[in-house]
């Protein structure tokens, strides 16, 4: 006999079904873990050894602390450490009690010729993962690294090479405000990954380098003394002997030699003044120097997948220290040219020419030529620099980042130009008739300036030609990938070849 549901109680079962179906699409798909229901989970604070008490000890105790981590310190003598040199929560041990504390990392903040002091803690150190932040003492070492000497000593060990490169300044005062990125490298990828979780917690970017054997170029890193820098800074100090050589020779030593005219009083200041502008220009010309090689370079060669020659990767890789070398020598040109009218020389020479025009009966001594001239000399130099502090300010990798690639390269090359050509006019109007004049030529020598503009002018020249449309649409075809049919015999099936943008060569 079948059995049938009432009609009441029917209507109570779909009520319940339809209230069951509701809940179930009111509650979250994922549990929520900010619920006040869920019972709290407590992180887990690992302890971690620093055996030293020296200035990176104190300062990774205070960096390690902030994330949460308990930290022990250990020394050779506790006694020895001063009250409040660390902070209250740092557990102060010998160096026995400080590795029996660690949970897993130990970190030896000490010289590398002390490490075989620890040989007694060698069977404490077995299985802890150890951290070495030593530095190379000399750029030119042939032997071990430390760290690889410290993995002979203790094999039972895991060796991880790392945070030598943070200063302890760095690591006082966050990552916000040093480098972010922790250099590792190990032959052991657990040691790393447990090195590199805490690089993160600290709020640093780890990064890995590879086995043990890199930890010798990672040691000499901190040694590098601006190693970019070398070769602009010796180039643009080469540039200043020179024009400063030419001027003294050319002005002072020669004028004495052959007229006894003594002005020697010009080395400190005149000569210094005449020297930085013509620096700066030729400085100026070599950062947009290179940029044309490569692109004649390219055309010739008709393709863009042809390595340049080494000497011109570096010459490449150095265009903004030397375009920053070159802001400062404009900078010290501006500076000096200030102080030109506080000079006492100066003022004597005003004088001196008010007085002979007073003598000679000359009432308006009004120069319309040199007043368009100063004006325009003036006016090409302060937009030239105005321009060129741009340019150094974009340079900055914190300006640098927040600007597209777009935006960056027109400020650098477009920008850059602009700052070339005004200062080549900055030159030229000040020397416009000088240049051809005879008297010019003292000993048969051109003044600095000619030199200096010489080699800018042919720059700008090269750029020009480069913007004809014929070089240009060339040009532009083989940096999307375009070649020529000498390198590369295969039919391009290329909408600009198509349209005889590119010729066939």
């Amino acid at each position: 006999m079948q059995h049938r549901d009432s009609p009441d109680h029917t209507a109570n079962r779909r009520a319940e079904q339809v209230a069951a179906m509701s809940d179930e699409m009111s509650s979250p798909l994922l549990p929520d873990s900010d619920s006040p229901d869920d019972p709290p989970v407590a992180p887990s604070k690992s302890t971690v050894a620093i055996l030293g008490s020296g200035d990176f000890s104190r300062s990774l105790a205070v960096r390690l602390l902030a994330c949460g981590v308990s930290v022990v310190v250990g020394s050779r003598c506790v006694k020895r450490i001063a009250p409040g040199l660390f902070h209250d929560a740092v557990e102060l041990k010998n160096q026995e009690g400080a590795v029996a504390r660690a949970d897993r990392l130990v970190f030896l903040a000490l010289f590398p010729e002390h490490y075989p002091s620890l040989l007694g803690l060698k069977a404490s150190l077995a299985g802890k993962v150890l951290v070495d932040v030593s530095n190379a003492r000399e750029m030119g070492s042939c032997r071990l690294s430390n760290a690889e000497q410290l993995a002979e000593m203790f094999p039972e060990s895991v060796v991880v090479k790392g945070f030598n490169v943070i200063s302890a300044w760095t690591l006082q005062t966050g990552a916000q405000d040093g480098n972010r990125q922790v250099l590792l490298c190990s032959d052991s990828m657990e040691g790393k990954h447990e090195v590199a979780q805490l690089a993160r917690r600290m709020g640093f970017h780890p990064v890995d380098l590879g086995g043990l054997c890199m930890s010798r170029d990672l040691e000499r890193m901190p040694l590098r003394l601006f190693p970019s820098w070398r070769g602009p800074v010796l180039t643009t100090f080469l540039l200043f002997l020179f024009f400063y050589g030419y001027g003294f020779v050319r002005e002072l030593l020669l004028p004495y030699l052959a007229n006894g005219h003594n002005t020697f009083y010009r080395l400190a200041f005149d000569l210094v003044n005449e020297s930085l502008p013509a620096v700066a220009l030729v400085t100026l010309a070599l950062v947009y120097l290179p940029g044309l090689f490569a692109a004649w370079l390219q055309l010739w060669r008709g393709t863009k997948y042809q390595r340049f020659p080494r000497w011109l990767d570096r010459w490449l890789l150095r265009r903004k220290e030397l375009g920053l070398l070159s802001f400062l020598c404009a900078g010290l040109h501006g500076v000096y040219s200030l102080c030109h009218l506080l000079r006492a020389t100066t003022r004597h020479r005003i004088i001196n020419a008010a007085y002979a025009q007073m003598k000679a009966g000359v009432e308006e001594p009004w120069d319309e030529l040199g007043v368009w001239r100063s004006d325009l000399y003036l006016s090409f130099g302060v937009l030239g620099l105005g321009v060129l502090s741009l340019l150094a300010i974009t340079s900055l990798p914190a300006v640098g980042n927040i600007l597209t690639w777009r935006e960056f390269t027109f400020v650098q090359s477009g920008l850059g130009y602009a700052a070339l050509t005004l200062s080549v006019l900055h030159t030229l109007v000040f020397g416009w008739d000088f240049a051809f004049s005879r008297q010019a030529y003292v000993f048969y020598l051109p003044p600095s300036y000619v030199l200096a503009v010489a080699l800018p002018c042919a720059v700008l020249v090269c750029r020009c030609f480069l913007l004809l449309p014929c070089l240009s649409a060339r040009l532009h075809c083989i940096r999307r990938g375009w070649e020529s049919t000498r390198k590369c015999p295969v039919s391009q099936h290329h909408p600009a070849v198509t349209n005889r943008t590119c010729p066939e060569v």
